[in-house]
């Protein structure tokens, strides 16, 4: 499938349910245009100046009961249209199944893909249909917007944030991939494309590529590289807060808040290290910032989010 067909055609059951909330809400609005055009200019015939069309008032219950029911009918509308699609939007938040961890990095002027063994690709994204796949998304300059119109999906990417969006797409095909937010001089040409393939031919297209192992373990040589290890380990002289079982658990803070250590933690904690000290520790860690590229981040992440299992293990 390509050309204009691809950005078209629906590749998922949301990009379905997308277009007939859409085209519903068109239809609506367009028998609500038409209504209101008839009856102006109906009125206006029939209430024509020097018309003996009967000028007398209705009676007060009728107008009432009018005006009521006309108001009440438009805020059913409205909060039937609102209820649907907050439904629809949260259900494609969350699909159904275990969902396909990818990461996504966009920067002038390519998407650059990982999935978690390793593999990578720019500006192309293949993934098996009819399975959740939920991308965690950076960007490392400028802010990105990873639109694929077929799946009907779009997420803006800014810089210093993890954003994340789910979909399933159930047709087989190439899909046009683009970025939707200006990005600079080549914004236009930052374009690729989204290959849903059968599950075998996933697999089979998998075998086939290159890993350079997988994220976690690309978190773990940068680990002891940037000298994290020899803070946050065990055996560490300089006395920092341990790593192992961090992340998803609370950490009491300093100025005694307590929050989650979840992505947002833990990127705030390498890049912005003085913002949220944990208690009983002294805020001498320095700042990464600049010093570790966004798929560095993302492997750091990796790494310490897997670090509790590895460690369940050795004990």
């Amino acid at each position: 499938m390509n050309g204009l067909s691809s950005f078209i055609a629906a590749a998922s059951e949301q990009a379905r349910q997308t277009d007939l909330l859409f085209f519903s809400a068109t239809a609506l609005s367009a028998f609500i245009i038409l209504l209101v055009a008839g009856l102006i200019i109906g009125l206006s015939i029939r209430y024509r100046k020097n018309s003996t069309a009967d000028r007398s008032e209705l009676p007060s219950l009728l107008q009432r009961e009018f005006e009521t029911g006309w108001t009440l009918a438009t805020l059913l509308l409205f909060v039937t249209i609102f209820g649907w699609a907050a439904a629809q939007g949260f259900g494609a938040m969350t699909p159904a199944g275990e969902p396909l961890q990818i990461n996504v990095v966009g920067k002038q002027w390519m998407w650059k893909i990982e999935h978690a063994g390793g593999e990578r690709e720019i500006n192309e994204l293949h993934v098996p249909a009819d399975r959740a796949i939920r991308l965690s998304m950076n960007s490392q300059d400028v802010i990105h917007s990873f639109y694929v119109p077929a799946l009907r999906i779009k997420r803006d990417v800014v810089p210093g944030h993890t954003e994340a969006m789910a979909f399933v797409a159930d047709r087989p095909g190439t899909y046009g991939l683009l970025c939707a937010e200006y990005c600079g001089t080549q914004h236009s040409k930052m374009t690729g494309k989204v290959i849903v393939m059968e599950e075998e031919d996933y697999a089979d297209w998998l075998s086939h590529q290159e890993a350079d192992n997988s994220l976690a373990a690309q978190g773990e040589r940068l680990f002891t590289t940037l000298g994290c290890s020899g803070c946050h380990s065990n055996k560490a002289n300089v006395r920092a807060p341990p790593l192992e079982y961090v992340y998803g658990s609370p950490v009491a803070l300093a100025d005694g808040r307590i929050v989650e250590a979840d992505d947002a933690y833990l990127r705030d904690s390498i890049l912005q290290p003085k913002r949220d000290v944990v208690a009983g520790f002294k805020p001498i860690m320095p700042s990464f910032a600049g010093r570790v590229s966004e798929a560095n981040l993302l492997a750091l992440l990796a790494y310490l989010k897997k670090k509790p299992q590895q460690e369940a293990r050795d004990d």
